[in-house]
């Protein structure tokens, strides 16, 4: 986005914490509280936090940390570069949100907060949490002050609107959000790079490149959220005779699970190739015959979806194979791939056997189709929708 808002005229700075939600070492920043770097020329502040692992503790901490020395690292900033037009607050966590807003309102300034996860109600959702805890009553009633505080709200998933309604926060069901200030920009993919990088990064592999086997890919992460199980299971449905090969790219801690479990099981036609660079994920999922797309159903889905491997498997140009029933569904309401209802292995099982016996004809409209709807999520097209959100500010 900001190398868009750049070419556009506008001056991004961007603020983030110096440590990395992966394995990476964090920024050095020497004794002090931040560092600038200019990346394609936009300045990169990095504020000091600690490291953490997983989701616990360490990760709160971290979130706390970044709040507390983003104020006078901003501070600091807006000195020697003068103060900003409007800030703009991503929720990598709420924290973010609620440092925009306040760091806003001592500028003087508007502030616009990007709605990335529903929190608290993931939470609940996959962690499998009570609502009716002190602290998730307490998280809940922080959403709602963040809502109704920012100039306005960008929800990633589509169902921004009827997730306030639902809680009961808009004018109109008793609360007191305007509607008129919730804008939906989904996450995108920048379909320039993703091109250049397919042909300038490719991935060498027998298994990726056997033409005796309609392939069907999974990229990402290895772990209890992703339920990576059941497609294991939906292997073991797959006919002795056919010629498909499930292969997963990734890695988590169910990993050596599943893998133990298709060697005990006699699985042969899934194969785990293990954590890839990311700069290889283009020539992966576009050397695929489909690629899937696989979580746990909840309720949440109802809002819609916002995940970047989405946008990835339809620059691809291939099918996708989704068992999320999802409001709001791109793949569906575009007819780019086949979305499951039901979601168990054997139902799995049967959507792959009809998606490799396609007819040749309807297999490649329905990649196009894929492809065509990615260009709506280039970079290039959701900056104007930003830059309509900015400028109503």
């Amino acid at each position: 986005f900001a190398e868009n808002l750049k070419k556009q005229g506008y001056e991004p700075v961007i603020f983030c914490a110096n440590t990395f939600h992966s394995e990476r070492d964090p920024v050095d920043l020497g004794q002090g509280k931040c560092k600038v770097e200019h990346i394609e020329g936009i300045p990169f502040i990095y504020v000091k936090t600690k490291p953490y692992v997983g989701n616990g503790i360490s990760r709160v901490r971290n979130m706390l940390l970044f709040y507390k020395n983003l104020f006078p690292v901003a501070k600091s900033y807006a000195k020697r570069h003068g103060k900003p037009d409007v800030i703009i607050a991503s929720s990598v966590h709420p924290l973010t949100m609620v440092a925009g807003i306040k760091s806003a309102r001592r500028f003087g300034v508007p502030c616009i907060c990007e709605v990335r996860d529903l929190w608290p109600e993931s939470i609940i959702e996959f962690g499998g949490l009570s609502r009716d805890t002190v602290l998730m009553k307490t998280l809940f009633r922080g959403e709602q002050w963040i809502y109704e505080n920012a100039d306005r709200l960008i929800f990633t998933m589509e169902g921004g609107k009827d997730y306030i309604e639902d809680k009961g926060w808009s004018i109109g069901t008793g609360g007191v959000i305007d509607l008129n200030k919730v804008y939906h920009i989904n996450n995108g993919v920048n379909l320039e790079l993703f091109d250049a990088s397919r042909i300038e990064n490719p991935y060498t592999d027998d298994d990726l490149d056997d033409p005796n086997y309609f392939k069907f890919v999974y990229a990402g992460s290895i772990r209890k959220a992703n339920n990576l199980e059941r497609i294991v299971d939906a292997a073991r449905y797959l006919p002795k005779e056919s010629r498909i090969k499930i292969i997963i790219f990734g890695d988590g801690d169910e990993r050596s699970l599943l893998e133990k479990k298709c060697v005990q099981e006699g699985i042969s036609n899934i194969v785990f190739k293990g954590k890839v660079e990311k700069h290889f994920i283009p020539s992966i999922v576009g050397r695929a015959d489909a690629n899937i797309l696989n979580y746990p159903n909840h309720d949440i889905w109802k809002y819609g979806g916002s995940q970047n491997k989405v946008f990835e498997y339809l620059a691809a140009g291939k099918p996708i194979l989704s068992t999320i029933d999802m409001g709001y569904d791109i793949i569906d309401g575009h007819n780019a791939g086949i979305v499951l209802k039901e979601q168990d292995p054997a139902t799995i099982a049967r959507a792959m056997e009809g998606l490799a016996s396609m007819a040749s004809d309807e297999y490649t409209a329905m990649g196009l189709r894929a492809r065509n709807v990615a260009q709506q999520y280039d970079f290039k097209v959701l900056t104007n929708k930003l830059i309509e959100c900015i400028e109503s500010v």
